[in-house]
């Protein structure tokens, strides 16, 4: 078993309800040595009364949430190894306003994401207005892009092909050798830096039939000497922490992994699967 889940959430997130408590408990109950908190933070995100009834989504209250986390880890010391890392949303104009949050706390682990691509979330329906969907899903591959040539200070990239869950036709007529100069110049660009990206098994639990990034992407990355690689269940509720870590572990198997990565003190170890 996979023992070590880094992509995490609780009610410091937006989108989640579940308490930091109860996320910690799952982990605990079902055996993993290592959890980290990954809460959202996306910088300037446009706000949604309508849809969150608030006028801060998606903003961490980074006080509070190392205060819970330090309590827990107190707490727990004995049973799990709790980290805590953030999901920081990023976008190249902002890059600045990233290393300011990066510098200032002292996080065990930074997950490094695209939600927004010119100020909108794919999520949303407005994204793929006035453009193809092969156009929107190429813009969102290229932002990340963008992203890491300006912005150093992330140890690993989330869920490379978000936008897959969300598009007019999903997955169908996704896949890595439509956009293989976006994902190898991404690649490329990860290696020289010294970063990595993770295998994100939200993919399954949302119906696509594979994790985050699509196989023949996971594939690619390892062919061009990708070897940093952390494994999350992008859990919102206590009931996903580890969600499909067997199918993970079987996966990342089969494409010739041999190690999975977890963070500490922004410092990568390598855990034989």
């Amino acid at each position: 078993m996979i023992k070590a889940d880094f992509h995490v959430h609780s009610n410091f997130s937006t989108d989640s309800k579940t308490l930091l408590e109860n996320v910690v408990q799952k982990g605990i109950s079902i055996g993993l040595k290592y959890l980290c908190i990954t809460d959202h933070h996306d910088i300037d995100f446009p706000q949604s009364f309508d849809i969150f009834h608030t006028d801060k989504a998606f903003q961490l209250d980074f006080d509070s949430y190392f205060k819970s986390i330090r309590e827990l880890q107190l707490k727990y010391s004995s049973k799990i190894d709790l980290l805590c890392g953030i999901e920081l949303g990023i976008q190249p104009h902002l890059a600045s306003k990233a290393l300011e949050i990066t510098n200032k706390y002292s996080f065990d682990f930074v997950l490094a994401s695209s939600h927004l691509v010119d100020g909108i979330d794919p999520y949303n329906k407005e994204y793929y207005l006035g453009r193809t969907e092969d156009e929107a899903y190429s813009s969102y591959f290229k932002y990340i892009y963008e992203n890491v040539k300006v912005f150093d200070d992330f140890d690993v990239y989330a869920h490379l092909d978000y936008p897959v869950r969300y598009g007019p036709s999903r997955n169908i007529h996704y896949s890595y050798r439509k956009y293989a100069d976006e994902f190898d110049a991404i690649f490329d660009i990860l290696k020289e830096k010294g970063k990595g990206i993770e295998l994100n098994t939200a993919g399954i639990r949302k119906g696509l039939g594979y994790c985050h990034p699509q196989n023949d992407v996971l594939m690619r990355y390892k062919e061009l000497g990708g070897e940093i690689i952390t494994i999350g269940s992008d859990a919102h509720t206590a009931f996903d922490v580890a969600g499909d870590f067997d199918f993970a572990k079987i996966l990342l198997e089969n494409l010739g992994f041999k190690y999975y990565t977890i963070f500490k003190n922004r410092k990568a170890e390598f855990i034989k699967l």
